[in-house]
């Protein structure tokens, strides 16, 4: 697909041609929107007809569908152009988003690899040094690979001396990575190149000879659209063709079945990863590296649980699981004596909920979640509790990665106030010092964050954070947006992000809603969410909103329901289901049609949370809140910004489509029903940094006018510099 826009978007000339019905003269004037035709087509589900009018949306690569894409783009640009405060908004954006910022440090033999943007690159650099203390180099920029930014750094994997980098590139926010090689002392690249690699890493050999990975074959038609299945995990060797890799493993009897590949520390055995879709189940195999003849021994074949690999002591195996114990634990596994009676727990399940464990230092650092913010603690490697590690607050922290013989780590700590400030943590005396700290022109300490606990429909108690400027007024008056995501065992924990420090600033409200689905509190949490349940995630996000609203927060005219991906089918959803409850809805990257996700790239995957259409039970539960087939022709929707990317092969565009051709057909109030499609640019990983500020920049424009807000114009504040 090629969309051309101005500022992201339609070119002027075509604007103009494309806008001459005009649009919102008054705020209650109703915007018209381009005519969308209808087709006939009609599907049957378990003996129901169901219409597909806007079926033809889907042929993405179609002329009709990109001039389709120009026409709406050019109203939603004409929308946002008559927002005057926008080029404020996007000043005061660019000016925030300018600052210093680092990814984790990692150390392989005696270098030292990290990531620095300067402020306003569009991807990160990747930086390497010889020792903490020498001066780092430019060891790879993405910025360079491409005039707009989005060829991004989608993986990467360095070999145990520091030697060799492998790292993967994805061009337009695809999922799609292609893999090279790169010498670290010399910064050149060697002639290997891995292509069609999707849903992979790169784990390399002990002696950096060679890396396993995993791929699919190449795609038959349209590659952004195209069903991924059989997976297939190869082995690399370092100088050769991709035409001569070795498969390792596949299973052309199993379709969904993906493979994800690791080597030990101690480089003596390959294990992989067996997992089917999104389910939070996995199979662990392994292969002994030292026997050229080793066959693959399925260690954990039941698929009855989720096994993550921490470590190995020789034969004997440690796992994190979910197996008898939602919130988590660890196992020992003697490879010599795999059956279960003989497992040992190491670390028994406790109130909160397990996150993930390394062993760097010769211990287990565990990483815990208690009502969404991070604990750490810290056991000997029989499982004897030592000590927990003090945290900056109430917060999120990862990181604490490294090796068993190492006697340092890093890690990061954030809040929805602060952003990632990263400390370097020693093993042997056990306290922490800041590595990099970010300086962003932003005063955290005129902000203040509050967990409160909601009664959901059915008494159920909900989390919700909620971050605004101290001191605010509860009158009502307050314009809030309300994240949400609610599934797939994803937890949304405290994190910052300069978009959300810019509402924060304007005068916003921003509340952050822990509901069922998502992996806050472990497993039941998660099955409460999903499947037949799915209907408790909308609901508690309900009660989070009417919480707002009873606590004089807001009131619906200035509340704002933000998601993306499944997230974006949650906002889709309540909007659908309680239209009188928001003044604004913004899905992004929404799963909207219930009945077709599993039709393409990958959507088949999340039958786990989802359900499967063809299954006629859960047909019945899917078609019951699926956004697209729940609108109803005549009622007054709130007003909808609706996003999506181009290049989208994790939710392909049409959903979005889709849903905003139903919603605009719908429509019977003045409240307007935007979709701005950006062109080069995915479900979100690897979105260059410009397009990251224009996105937040319109969006905020529309709830500007939406809302009817006044932005703050002083020096501390939104002045534009």
């Amino acid at each position: 697909m090629t969309y051309r826009f101005a500022r992201s978007f339609v070119g002027a000339a075509v604007l103009a041609a494309l806008c001459s019905t005009p649009l919102l003269a008054q705020s209650s004037e109703k915007l018209r929107y381009p005519e969308t035709r209808r087709g006939d087509t009609v599907d049957t589900y378990h003996g129901q007809a169901v219409a597909d009018p806007y079926r033809w949306l889907e042929s993405l690569d179609a002329p009709d569908v990109a001039e389709w894409v120009a026409k709406q783009n050019a109203v939603t640009q004409a929308f946002l152009a008559g927002v005057p405060e926008r080029e404020q908004i996007k000043a005061r954006l660019t000016k925030m988003w300018d600052y210093e910022r680092f990814g984790m440090p990692y150390r392989r033999g005696e270098r030292y690899f990290y990531s620095r943007n300067d402020g306003l690159q569009n991807q990160s650099v990747l930086f390497v040094a010889d020792s903490l203390a020498a001066e780092p180099r430019e060891l790879l920029d993405p910025n360079k690979l491409s005039k707009d930014g989005t060829i991004a750094l989608s993986g990467l994997s360095i070999t145990d001396d520091g030697r060799l980098l492998a790292y993967g590139l994805s061009e337009g926010g695809s999922d799609w990575v292609t893999y090279r090689v790169r010498d670290v002392a010399t910064g050149k690249d060697h002639e290997d190149e891995i292509r069609w690699v999707k849903f992979s890493g790169a784990a390399w050999l002990k002696d950096g000879s060679g890396f396993f990975y995993s791929r699919y074959d190449e795609p038959k038609g349209n590659q952004l659209a195209a069903a991924n299945y059989y997976h297939k995990l190869y082995f690399h060797k370092l100088g050769t063709p991709q035409s001569q890799d070795m498969l390792i493993y596949d299973r052309p009897d199993e379709k969904e079945w993906g493979f994800g590949a690791s080597v030990t520390d101690d480089g003596r055995y390959l294990i992989i990863n067996v997992w089917q879709g999104t389910e939070r189940k996995n199979r662990v195999y392994y292969r002994d590296l030292l026997d050229p003849k080793g066959e693959v021994v399925k260690l954990l074949d039941g698929f009855d649980a989720q096994y993550s690999m921490i470590d190995n002591d020789g034969a004997i195996f440690w796992f994190e699981t979910d197996l008898d114990a939602p919130r988590g634990r660890v196992i020992a596994i003697d490879t010599r004596k795999p059956e279960r009676s003989a497992w040992k727990e190491i670390i028994p399940q406790s109130e909160q909920v397990l996150q993930g464990v390394s062993t760097v230092g010769g211990v287990f650092t565990a990483t815990y979640l208690k009502d969404a913010h991070t604990q750490i603690r810290m056991f000997d490697l029989a499982g004897k509790p030592l000590r927990e590690v003090a945290l900056p607050g109430v917060g999120s922290a990862g990181g604490f990665g490294g090796k068993r013989s190492e006697t340092e780590t890093f890690y990061s700590y954030t809040s929805f106030a602060a952003p990632p400030t990263i400390y370097r943590y020693d093993m042997t005396t056990h306290n922490s010092t800041v590595f990099k700290q970010p300086k962003v022109e932003f005063d955290p300490s005129a902000y203040e964050t509050t967990q409160v606990f909601v009664d959901a429909k059915d008494g159920t108690r909900v989390p919700m954070f909620l971050t605004h400027k101290r001191g605010m007024k509860l009158d009502g008056s307050n314009p809030v947006i309300l994240y949400g995501y609610g599934g797939f065992n994803v937890s949304i924990t405290p994190s910052f992000s300069v978009s959300n420090a810019m509402w924060m600033e304007m005068g916003g409200v921003y509340a952050v809603a822990n509901i069922r689905g998502g992996g806050e509190y472990g497993k039941d949490w998660h099955n409460a969410g999903r499947l037949a349940n799915k209907q408790n995630v909308f609901d508690d996000f309900i009660a989070c909103a009417e919480w707002l609203i009873e606590h004089r927060y807001t009131t619906p005219a200035r509340l704002a329901i933000l998601g993306g991906s499944n997230g974006g089918l949650l906002v889709g959803a309540c909007m659908v289901q309680r239209p009188d409850l928001f003044g604004a809805v913004l899905p992004a990257v929404g799963v909207m049609d219930m009945l077709r996700y599993t039709e393409t790239t990958i959507g088949w995957a999340w039958k786990s949370d989802f359900g499967d259409p063809q299954d006629p039970k859960m047909f019945e539960v899917l078609k019951a809140y699926s956004p697209l087939h729940n609108l109803k022709p005549g009622t007054h929707y709130p007003a909808t910004f609706i996003t999506t990317g181009d290049h989208d092969d994790r939710v392909v565009p049409w959903h979005s489509f889709k849903f905003a051709a139903a919603l605009q057909a719908a429509q019977a109030g003045p409240a307007p029903t935007l979709i701005r499609v950006e062109v080069r640019a995915g479900h979100g990983a690897g979105k260059p940094t410009a397009k990251q500020i224009e996105e937040a920049a319109d969006r905020f424009a529309f709830l500007v006018r939406v809302f009817g807000m006044k932005l703050p114009n002083s020096a501390s504040g939104m002045a534009a510099r």
